[in-house]
């Protein structure tokens, strides 16, 4: 039996797991395919649960120093103002951050590393790229490419598949990933234009209906973010040519002079759900488990989850607390939390937005002050915009 637990990828699925479990005493060997960190833009929302798993490292205080205490979130009509305000202070009593924070995600990367790296013996290996794995019923072995063209072999007990959307670990394991990618793509452009001096009522995140063209619009350190969907058939010329641009962002609010951009990025939007979360020895977390539209900001965290719910586990029964039945139980409440929860809540979000017709428009109103006008409605609408209530649920699920 090998005396360590193999994670693939080095971002905050990977990171978070190889923090818990090296604070539980247990050697982590980190493969990482990238020569450095990496750091991607898109996240930027650590939700109140997540902020309460990372506090132990200091990540969630190093978040809150580098990044945006966001208290309140806003829903608006293009044209209209604010429909409806939310006050995650309503949560005081269920959790120790009643609040998000808006940080790049790629500085939760930075703050687990040195996290890791201050415990010593901290085993995160750039350049390192897993390209199969073989099981036995003693171990996992994984394949590695390592920096200098060779291919290495790696002994685990487990490993853990956190490498992404199209991760090589799921795919070795052949494991369908199930559900549709949107016909729209999200184009993200991020501007230093002071939103917050035009629209001054405007909270840290914010969601514009809009049945023309919806966006989202939120802040991080030094820059506004706004995310707006495209057009079927709009070519990649098209969408980043800097006139079509501007017309984006003087959509969302006219201004006199021309924005100025810091950077843009693109993607397609996926919603879909691994079939199983396990193989054995094998293990899929994040993004490489489950992906979904970015309306709510519960991709990443939802990742984090992952990786907390499973490495728990692990570490129980490394040290015989349980046996290992307790690991088929990390799919059983993980995985209906994506299909349930996370897929249900983010396509309902969009829809919401994008409501084309008055009906539609009038029920996503009706149903926002409904749940304003009501306290106990508030309560539990931000215990599930928050992800608590998600963490809650699958608690429930014991076999």
């Amino acid at each position: 039996m090998s005396d360590r637990i193999l994670i693939a990828g080095a971002g905050p699925v990977g990171l978070s797991a190889a923090a818990y479990l090296t604070r539980a005493g247990i050697p982590v060997t980190v493969f990482e395919a990238e020569d450095a960190l990496p750091e991607n833009l898109r996240a930027s929302t650590f939700h109140p649960p997540t902020l309460d798993m990372l506090a132990p490292f200091g990540a969630a205080q190093g978040l809150i120093d580098q990044g945006l205490v966001a208290q309140k979130f806003q829903f608006r009509g293009r044209g209209e103002g604010c429909l409806a305000e939310f006050d995650f202070a309503v949560l005081t009593d269920d959790t120790e951050h009643p609040f998000r924070v808006q940080c790049e995600q790629f500085r939760l990367n930075h703050l687990l590393h040195d996290w890791l790296l201050a415990q010593g013996g901290a085993d995160v290996r750039f350049g390192h790229a897993l390209t199969g794995l073989r099981q036995t019923d003693d171990g996992v072995t994984a394949l590695v490419k390592t920096p200098d063209g060779g291919e290495e072999a790696f002994m685990g007990r487990w490993l853990i598949g956190a490498d992404g959307a199209n991760s090589v670990v799921r795919q070795a394991l052949d494991i369908p990933f199930e559900g549709f990618t949107w016909n729209e793509r999200f184009l993200v452009v991020s501007t230093p234009f002071p939103f917050e001096t035009a629209m001054p009522d405007l909270t840290l995140v914010n969601y514009f209906a809009d049945p023309e063209q919806w966006f989202f619009l939120l802040k991080v350190p030094g820059l506004w973010r706004a995310m707006f969907p495209t057009r079927a058939g709009e070519t990649d010329a098209e969408i980043f040519d800097p006139s079509r641009i501007e017309a984006r962002l003087q959509w969302a609010q006219v201004t006199a002079e021309p924005y100025e951009t810091a950077h843009t990025t693109l993607y397609r939007v996926h919603q879909r759900v691994a079939q199983c979360y396990r193989s054995h020895r094998a293990f899929i977390a994040g993004d490489a488990a489950h992906i979904n539209n970015p309306l709510g900001g519960m991709g990443m965290n939802g990742g984090i989850h992952d990786a907390f719910n499973l490495a728990g586990k692990m570490a129980a029964v490394w040290y015989n607390e349980v046996d290992d039945g307790v690991l088929d139980l990390y799919e059983k409440q993980r995985r209906p939390i994506a299909l349930d929860y996370v897929n249900s809540h983010t396509i309902r979000n969009k829809q919401n937005l994008e409501a084309a017709t008055p009906a539609a428009q009038q029920s996503f109103r009706a149903f926002l002050a409904e749940v304003s006008a009501n306290g106990q409605k508030t309560h539990d609408y931000l215990l599930r915009t928050s992800m608590i209530a998600s963490l809650r649920d699958a608690a429930k699920i014991t076999a």
